[in-house]
């Protein structure tokens, strides 16, 4: 083809909205849109077909849509109807005043300030990678159901994520596109004369000017900076530009920006956050921006560091030690000796902040977590995993009362739940059920729903998944050269029309103790499984492998080249590009969900919570949160095998148990149809999952529990350690050094051997000499463990604490005399161990300083 003369130019036109449509703008600029059906639908009935083009953003189709259907749609009496319903409910939603029911909410003099390096909210603003991002956005959105006063920090990615392209050999391919900002639900964030904000971030030994942004998450306000700027260099601008890309230098950068700037752009626009929340570590960075504001208002080091660290939460969702970012001290160095020479620092003061016993390298986890007094994980078995992992943080205490703790996940039930289903439990539940999500008893209802009307539901979601998933497979598969009639074999099983085949579906990100592959273990057994003509089975795999995990990638050629098998072909498809949307469709229309990662390393694993609350059975290894859901009668638990067996064996014993599961149970139930067509018992199971997960695994529960077990406890303890200017925090800086300095010299023996049988109600005394190396009496406690020695027990023995106190009387040995009476309440063998640690009234945590002996 010729082209063109001349140089081309290019102009936008974008068509004026009719003043009766007017508020389509601030629908479109509010990510409430990301959980409320009924507003997509809105903008979706005025051109379906543009929709979809623009990728279900409602921004970008405003810009897009033409002028005649908007003029048409303003003098629609049904679809104004529509509007005008869908903006009553928007209005009452942002201006109910604060539910005063009796739950654990903030005071609204609080303000909680939550950072982390990527958002999920919708496939609209695509700055996340995974399930971390996904749960920010869901920690977002409960914040506004719940009016928690909360502010969100993040970076604006040019460029995002990745664009995923899967070729015929099951190559990955990473295409990466500019997005336009004008696109996103995003506005220019203002000061309040009206000027765009910026502010100067100091990186290394020059400074990055940095836009801010603006995204409205119903009541709660994301700030997102971007580096983006003609006024930078070239390579600052590029700060920002993709998540989680480039070098160790650019993710340093990347994460600079992050936690200085974010503490600059909430001080520049007259915020004061009462709790400081760290969601991973990427963003740990802010406590040194922190440290730096209360430095020059007069602080010393010490105390500054404990002033930041009393209303800071540090949250882990990472279960191996490798996962944490590590940078290297020169680098540190390199970037922060700016910061050292204002402060009056040495090198040493600041790299001592993130360094790990044995490791010569700075940790952002080790700086997250002694920069905060509030640590959790993201389930039971994660925080005992991050407890193990963090141990060396707090060296002599036993790790099972090490200061991490946990908060299982939830997801946000509107975001997540289909609306088919929410439609059907508003009609059975009543209107205003999802308010009620901690009632067990009110969602035992569903139990007792006619099985026609759940099976319907359930069928009419798999349709619906079983079309986006064609359309998918069908643009990979023309992309990559193949024919109509070899796409008509690849989707024979996977028809909507006819969505009674068994359907699997396992999506999450391609990395390697996820296991996607553990199914293709057995190949002859998993040929005997899904080839049966009487009961099919389709198993639907998709995720993303991090650009540079080659293992991943690999196992993603491995996914599909056995889908290319004779065997196996129609029976496993691999569909590319899953995000949000895609996602959305899996959770719901699939009829059992895969989940087999490696014992202990899934950290929670959200997916399957969706999965369940939509009435998809689980089917997984008993990790993450699903140790915390199953009860035997809600789905499918695969036993892990000993830590102890090499890989292999653990592998080879983990897919015996799920060949065997799905063999013995899964597909037996499945097609054990009467004449109407479905299973009952499969059904039962479909129910159960959902009245046994709905109450517990949502967000509401999860940020409750955020806000009792943290955010209130942070908010007082900020307000008293800065009290009187900050004397508090001095107080216990001075008195933590004290304590660190005579700690070695300190030691413990029993001056008496105490009785080693009595009779029940009888009292002993027991009488320990404590050398206190010149400490104070009250500075420590000294406390004796008792508890019940039984072999059924085993290692898990429950213990009493019993104080000392003080005699009053130092022995010629130097030693300060403590006492205890003590009549023991139980009878048996009995087994105590005795012990001292410091104590003062200011500590957050009894065991914060690490320090602790024992006789």
């Amino acid at each position: 083809m010729q082209r063109r003369p001349g140089t081309p130019f290019s102009l936008e036109v974008n068509p004026r909205i009719p003043p009766r449509l007017a508020r389509l703008e601030e629908l479109a600029n509010n990510l409430w849109y990301s959980w409320d059906r009924a507003t997509r639908t809105l903008f979706a009935r005025l051109d379906p077909a543009l929709w979809d083009a623009v990728g279900h953003s409602p921004k970008a189709f405003l810009k897009h849509i033409d002028q005649q259907r908007l003029s048409v749609a303003a003098d629609d009496k049904v679809f104004l109807d529509h509007f005008d319903r869908i903006l009553s409910a928007y209005d009452i939603y942002h201006n109910e005043p604060m539910r005063r029911d009796g739950k654990a909410l903030l005071p609204e003099s609080d303000l909680v300030a939550y950072f982390c390096a990527e958002f999920g909210f919708h496939e609209s603003l695509p700055i996340y990678s995974g399930g971390l991002g996904i749960l920010a956005g869901d920690h977002c959105k409960a914040a506004s159901n719940l009016h928690i006063p909360f502010v969100a920090v993040g970076l604006l990615y040019r460029q995002g994520y990745f664009q995923q392209q899967v070729d015929g050999e099951g190559n990955q391919y990473a295409a990466y596109t500019d997005s336009d900002f004008g696109d996103l639900p995003i506005t220019p964030a203002l000061r309040e004369d009206g000027s765009e904000l910026h502010v100067t971030v100091q990186v290394a030994a020059h400074d990055v000017t940095v836009k801010v942004w603006r995204a409205r998450v119903g009541r709660v306000i994301l700030y997102l900076l971007d580096t983006d700027l003609e006024a930078n260099r070239p390579e600052d601008r590029h700060i920002a530009h993709r998540l989680y890309g480039g070098d160790r230098n650019a993710r340093i950068e990347q994460e600079i920006i992050l936690g200085v700037g974010g503490v600059r752009v909430l001080n520049a626009m007259g915020m004061k956050p009462t709790i400081w929340h760290i969601n991973e570590g990427h963003a740990a960075f802010l406590v040194l921006e922190r440290v730096r504001n209360l430095m020059r208002e007069g602080l010393d080091f010490l105390s500054a560091l404990e002033a930041v660290a009393v209303n800071t939460l540090f949250t882990t969702h990472t279960a191996v030690a490798a996962g944490h970012d590590y940078f290297s001290e020169q680098a540190i160095l390199h970037y922060f000796e700016h910061f050292c020479h204002e402060l009056g620092l040495t090198g040493e003061q600041l790299v001592a902040l993130g360094r790990t016993p044995g490791n010569g390298e700075f940790n952002m986890t080790a700086l997250a977590v002694r920069e905060s007094r509030y640590h959790n994980g993201v389930s039971r078995i994660h925080g005992g995993v991050s407890a193990r992992i963090l141990k060396d943080l707090w060296p002599q205490i036993p790790v099972t009362e090490n200061p991490v703790t946990y908060v299982t996940n939830g997801v946000h039930v509107a975001t997540f739940l289909a609306p088919e289903w929410a439609d059907l439990f508003d009609h059975v539940l009543g209107g205003g059920w999802s308010q009620r999500l901690g009632d067990p008893a009110n969602l035992e209802r569903i139990a007792k729903l006619s099985d026609q009307i759940f099976w319907g539901v359930h069928q009419q979601l798999k349709a619906q998944m079983l079309h986006l998933v064609r359309h998918l497979i069908r643009i990979q598969h023309f992309r990559n050269r193949g024919s109509e009639a070899h796409l008509d074999r690849l989707l024979k099983l996977a028809d909507p029309a006819n969505p009674n085949v068994l359907t699997i579906g396992f999506g999450r990100r391609f990395a390697t103790y996820k296991r996607a592959t553990l199914l293709f273990e057995n190949l002859e057994w998993l040929r005997e499984i899904v080839r049966d003509p009487q009961r099919p089975v389709l198993f639907i795999f998709a995720g993303k492998a991090h650009p540079a995990d080659d293992p991943g990638k690999e196992l993603i050629r491995r996914v599909t080249q056995i889908a290319a098998m004779p065997e196996f072909e129609g029976r496993i498809l691999f569909v590319e590009g899953y995000d949000l949307h895609l996602a959305r469709r899996l959770v719901s229309g699939v009829d059992v969900w895969l989940n087999n990662p490696v014992y202990p390393m899934e950290a929670s694993g959200t997916s399957g919570m969706k999965a369940g609350i939509n009435g998809v059975i689980n089917l997984s290894v008993l990790d993450g949160w699903w140790e915390e859901g199953y009860q035997g009668d809600n789905g499918w638990a695969i036993k892990p095998a000993s830590e102890a067996l090499d890989e292999q064996r653990r592998n080879r014993e983990e897919s015996r148990s799920l060949y065997e599961l799905l063999q013995d149970r899964v597909i037996p139930t499945y097609y054990d149809r009467g004449k109407t067509g479905f299973s009952p018992e499969w059904i039962k199971l479909a129910k159960r999952s959902i009245v046994s997960l709905l109450p517990h695994f949502n967000t509401s529960r999860m940020m409750e529990e955020y806000v009792t077990k943290f955010y209130l406890p942070a908010s007082q303890q900020g307000q008293r350690y800065s009290e009187n200017h900050f004397e508090p925090a001095r107080m216990i800086a001075a008195w933590k050094q004290r304590v660190r300095e005579a700690w070695p010299g300190a030691s413990l023996r029993c001056l008496e051997v105490p009785k080693k049988n009595i009779v029940f109600g009888d009292e002993i005394q027991f009488e320990i000499g404590v050398q206190l190396n010149g400490l104070k009496s009250d500075d420590i406690i000294v406390e004796l463990l008792l508890s019940c020695v039984a072999k059924e027990l085993g290692d898990r023995r429950d213990f009493t604490r019993h104080a000392f106190a003080f005699g009053g009387t130092v022995n010629a040995a130097g030693e300060h005399q403590y006492v205890l009476k003590l009549k023991p309440e139980i009878c048996g063998k009995l087994e105590y161990r005795i012990r001292a640690y410091p104590h003062h009234q200011l500590l957050t945590h009894r065991f914060e300083l690490g320090l602790m002996i024992w006789v």
